[in-house]
This record gives structure tokens, C-alpha cells and sequence, in this order.
């Protein structure tokens, strides 16, 4: 058996498990709104962790980090990875029990209607314009995802770059259309475990290659900055560059995502009993920096392995392919190895699949949910309702397919700044709103609207206007938009009439004992 045709019946084994276990499962859920999109309320505490970090874990956990770490050391890839875990715990620590409470309290299913209920917004503009946000962000998110499985299949197998996108399309398809949220965030476990024996793995095989912990950070602490947290290495001049105190902030500046993201905060509208999220935190709080250690150091020993000569030296957005690269090389080790090389692989599929579900799902919702029912006041019944999704997530697979065509496209060129922008966009116009409404009873629904539209505009102002200046400029954008979103959405509130009695009587109610 030749290795390629070993690492193909992995993948292939992994792709049926995958569509047969989503269908298995999507078929026992309960086929109505709350059960296609939060699985009936009834996820445990493992899943709902697993789920959270496997939909948040893109691909940018097995390609995105290794490769900015691969490219330019330790800092970027270090704070970027501190900030989301800190991130992480927070969001757990300060928005999931709250925001469990108050969605079941005021019968929310998706985050733009809880924004919709939460503040009385009778117009449903909230709730639009939240709704066309998630949408537009999640399009060109899922076609990065799809671009990335067409890339793995054609340098793994030499494949049509096309026929492994519709292959990867498919596969999620199968399940996320069948069963909704049940199939999708019991796949996010299933695949999460795939994504942790792919770091392991590598990470013990890459160190040996490169001829062990000490030679390789002899080699690597001579590269200018390259082990540094206050400088960053420079391959193009072999020089190091400064990291400052702004840089540093901004880069932290990632956890506030958090609290803006639509697919991770759903996950805690789904669990079955709001005192076991303390569970999840300890949970997803652990397996992600462990994780994103991981791939730090995974990221970085690539780096010594090109200079033992056992992979080829990567450059630019190749870097990222360097688990890829990995993998090949433990390949040609034998039949067993190429099996495991096979698992690995499949943990790349399983890290892009794992976010691209969550986020077809979170997209049909606010279709068929809040665009439908909510904006055009179409009255559906649960099978109407579901069928509705059901064409969304086709649309938009459809649609992301079409942007995914070209493999050179300017979307796929770096996952990790894909990637960025849409977790910036998400936590600016998402984020500021989301803590207003769990904490400030004062918060109304002209403050919420006026922050989320002042953080969409910052957050390509910023992005294409400001940070191109450079210098003190170089902002990740994701920090102004997220402050401007909430300075102005608590100036707005203050100088506009205060909530409704009842919106606040409930808040109360909620809020009690929390």
C-alpha cells in the first residue's frame, strides 16, 4: 500500500464518519426552531466547551498560528495566543450564564434576536442590521474554510482544486442541513479530539526532526528576535523589529472578539443547565491555551527544521502549510505512519469544517429567524422555518463556492488575515452591545443600534484608511472599532428616552442571584 493511498482512505474513512454521525445524530433532534438551531437547550457541559473552541479553532489553529510563528517568531503568534485564551475565560466567566438566562427568560434562539428582544426593538432594525452583519462576515469566512480544503486535497493529491471545495462543501452540507445544531456541535467534539492527536503528534515528531529541543532553540535564539515577546523577526532582512507596548495591546486586543462572536456565544444559549458552565470554562479555558501553545511550538520547530534541511524552506502565506509539510515528511516512514499522517491531515479538515458549520448555521438562523420573521414579518411554522434555513445554508454554500473558485483570490492568500478581519468585524459590532446588555439595565436599543453601525464603519475605516499610515496607526482594528462601538453606544442611551418599565423589570429578574 503506497502512502498517498493510505492517507487517502484516512480522509475518506473520516469524511463518511463525519456525514454518517451528523446524520445519525441530526436525526434524534427535535425537528423544530430551537431544536435545529440550539439543539433543544440540551447540550452538556464537555460539548458545549468543545463546541465553543472547535468552531472558534479555525484552521488558523493547525496553519494560521504555525505559520506567523514559523515566519516571524514568538511574539505575534505568543500575544495573539494570550489574548484569545484570556479572552476565552472571560467570555465564559462574564457572558455565558448571563446570556443562557436571559435568551431562555425572554425565548431567544439567535443573537440577533436576543439583541432584538433583549432591548424591545419593535421595529426589528437591530435585529436586521445584526442579522445582514453576520451574514456578510460568515460568506467570505467559509469561503476562505472551502478554499482551504481545495488546497489540501490538490497538494496532497494532486486533486482538481474544485473538486476538493465541492468535496468539503458537501461533506458539511450533509450534516448541517440534516441536523442542525445537535449534529454540528457534537461533530465540533468529535473533531476537536482529531485537532489535539494532530498537535501532539507533530509536535513530538517535528522536535525530533529537528534534531531535538536544544539544538533546534540553539539554532533558533541566533535568528535576530526570532524567541523574543518585546521584538519580532524580520525573514526578508534577517533582522529584528520592535514589538512594543502598543503593538502588544493591540494584539491582546483579539480576546475582546470574544464577545461579539455569533457562533462561539450561541453555544452557551444551547447548554441544558446554566450551573454547569462552570464546567465548560475550566474546560475550554485549558484545551485552549494548551493548544495554541502547541501550535506556537509547532510553529517555531518547523522553523528549525528547515535549516536542518528535512522541510523546504517556507516563505509567505506558504508558511502556513508547515504542519502539511510535517505531516508528508512522517509519511514516508511507512504504511502505519502515513495512517497517522492520514489522522493529522484530517485534523485540518476537521478544524476548517468544525467553524464553516457553526457558521452556515448561525447565518441560516438569522435568515430564516430574524430576516424573514423579523424584518419582513413572514409568519412560518417550525417545518417552514427549518426549510428556510435549510435553502440558506445552501445559498450561501453556493455563494462561497463561487468566491472560493480561485485559488489565487485575495481571500485565500493568508488564512490568518481572513481570518482577523472577520473576528474584528464580529467583536467590534457585536461585542460592546453584548456586555451592555448583560450588565447595564440603563442600555436601550438606540444606544445598541447607534454602537453596532459607528463600530461596522470604524472597522473598515480603520482597517483600509488608518492602519495602512503605519507607525502609531498600526492598530489592529478590531480595538478602535470595539471602543468606539461603546463609547458611543453608552452616549447615545444616556441623551435618548431610558428602557421601557417592563424591558427593565426583566432585566431584574433575570439579573437576580446571577
Amino acid at each position: 500500500m503506497s502512502t498517498s493511498f493510505a492517507i487517502l482512505a484516512v480522509i475518506i474513512i473520516y469524511l463518511l464518519l463525519v456525514i454518517c454521525t451528523g446524520v445519525y445524530i441530526g436525526r434524534r433532534t427535535k425537528q423544530n426552531s430551537e431544536g435545529f438551531f440550539l439543539g433543544g437547550r440540551g447540550m452538556g457541559p464537555l460539548v458545549t466547551a468543545m463546541s465553543a473552541e472547535a468552531s472558534d479553532m479555525s484552521s488558523y489553529l493547525l496553519m494560521g498560528i504555525p505559520g506567523v510563528a514559523y515566519l516571524t517568531g514568538l511574539a505575534d503568534a505568543t500575544w495573539t495566543a494570550i489574548g484569545l485564551g484570556v479572552g476565552t475565560y472571560l467570555n465564559f466567566l462574564l457572558v455565558a450564564k448571563r446570556l443562557r438566562r436571559y435568551s431562555a427568560k425572554i425565548n431567544a434562539i439567535t443573537i440577533p434576536g436576543f439583541f432584538s428582544k433583549r432591548f424591545g426593538d419593535k421595529s426589528h432594525v437591530i435585529e436586521t442590521v445584526a442579522a445582514v452583519v453576520i451574514i456578510i462576515f460568515f460568506i467570505p469566512y467559509v469561503a476562505s474554510g472551502l478554499q482551504a480544503i481545495g488546497k489540501l486535497f490538490t497538494t496532497l493529491f494532486e486533486m482538481n482544486y474544485m473538486v476538493g471545495v465541492i468535496i468539503g462543501a458537501v461533506v458539511i452540507l450533509s450534516y448541517s442541513t440534516v441536523g442542525g445544531f445537535g449534529s454540528v456541535a457534537v461533530m465540533d467534539l468529535i473533531q476537536s479530539i482529531i485537532m489535539t492527536f494532530a498537535l501532539v503528534v507533530i509536535v513530538f515528531f517535528a522536535i525530533n526532526k529537528a534534531g531535538g529541543w536544544n539544538n533546534a532553540m540553539q539554532y533558533l535564539g541566533g535568528l535576530p528576535g526570532y524567541l523574543k515577546l518585546n521584538e519580532t523577526y524580520d525573514p526578508s532582512t534577517n533582522t529584528a523589529g520592535a514589538y512594543g507596548f502598543i503593538t502588544i495591546i493591540s494584539t491582546l486586543a483579539w480576546g475582546l472578539g470574544y464577545f461579539g462572536m455569533p457562533h462561539i456565544l450561541v453555544r452557551f444559549m444551547s447548554i441544558r443547565d446554566e450551573n454547569e458552565l462552570k464546567v465548560s470554562r475550566r474546560i475550554a479555558a485549558t484545551w485552549v491555551f494548551i493548544s495554541m501553545g502547541v501550535a506556537i511550538i509547532i510553529g517555531i520547530i518547523g522553523k528549525a527544521m528547515s535549516n536542518e534541511g528535512v522541510i523546504a524552506e517556507l516563505s509567505g502565506s506558504d508558511s502556513e502549510r508547515v504542519i502539511i509539510h510535517i505531516a508528508n515528511l512522517l509519511a514516508q516512514n511507512g504504511v502505519f505512519f502515513a495512517v497517522i499522517a492520514g489522522v493529522i491531515l484530517a485534523g485540518i479538515l476537521a478544524a476548517t469544517m468544525s467553524t464553516a458549520d457553526s457558521q452556515l448555521l448561525c447565518a441560516a438562523s438569522s435568515f430564516s429567524e430574524n430576516i424573514m420573521q423579523g424584518t419582513f414579518k413572514k409568519k412560518l411554522d417550525a417545518k417552514q422555518s427549518l426549510f428556510a434555513a435549510r435553502c440558506t445554508i445552501v445559498i450561501i454554500v453556493i455563494l462561497a463556492i463561487f468566491i472560493a473558485s480561485n485559488p489565487d483570490s485575495p481571500i485565500g492568500k493568508s488564512i490568518f488575515q481572513v481570518v482577523a478581519f472577520a473576528w474584528a468585524g464580529f467583536g467590534a459590532c457585536f461585542g460592546p452591545g453584548m456586555l451592555l446588555a448583560l450588565f447595564d439595565k440603563r442600555m436601550n436599543k438606540q444606544g445598541v443600534g447607534a454602537g453596532m453601525v459607528a463600530g461596522a464603519i470604524v472597522i473598515f475605516v480603520w482597517k483600509f484608511m488608518v492602519r495602512p499610515l503605519g507607525g502609531a496607526w498600526n492598530i489592529y482594528e478590531l480595538l478602535p472599532a470595539f471602543l468606539v462601538n461603546l463609547i458611543v453606544a453608552i452616549v447615545v442611551s444616556k441623551v435618548t428616552p431610558e428602557p421601557e418599565k417592563e424591558i427593565q423589570d426583566t432585566f431584574d429578574q433575570v439579573m437576580t442571584n446571577i
